[in-house]
């Protein structure tokens, strides 16, 4: 059983290294494709990338607590 396991090992390695590189590869090209967008759409004036995905992300989250908050208010 070593033996196959021996055999197998470099296969597996080349699987695996594969895999995580086409994964890397689509998640770097997902990221270029989401900063455009904010760029594009989401950005105010001098604002840079990240600034404009922070923004987001607060104002995404301050609407989740007031939406939560409303709900807690019909649950009574």
């Amino acid at each position: 059983m070593s033996k196959l396991r021996e055999v197998n090992r470099p296969i597996e390695d080349a699987v695996v290294g594969s895999y995580h590189k086409i994964e890397k590869k689509v998640v770097d090209s997902y990221r270029k494709i989401e900063d455009r967008f904010i760029d594009a759409f989401l950005a105010q004036d001098g604002e840079s990338t990240e600034q404009a995905r922070a923004r987001v992300v607060r104002q995404r989250e301050e609407r989740q607590c007031q939406q939560d908050r409303r709900a807690g208010r019909r649950e009574r």
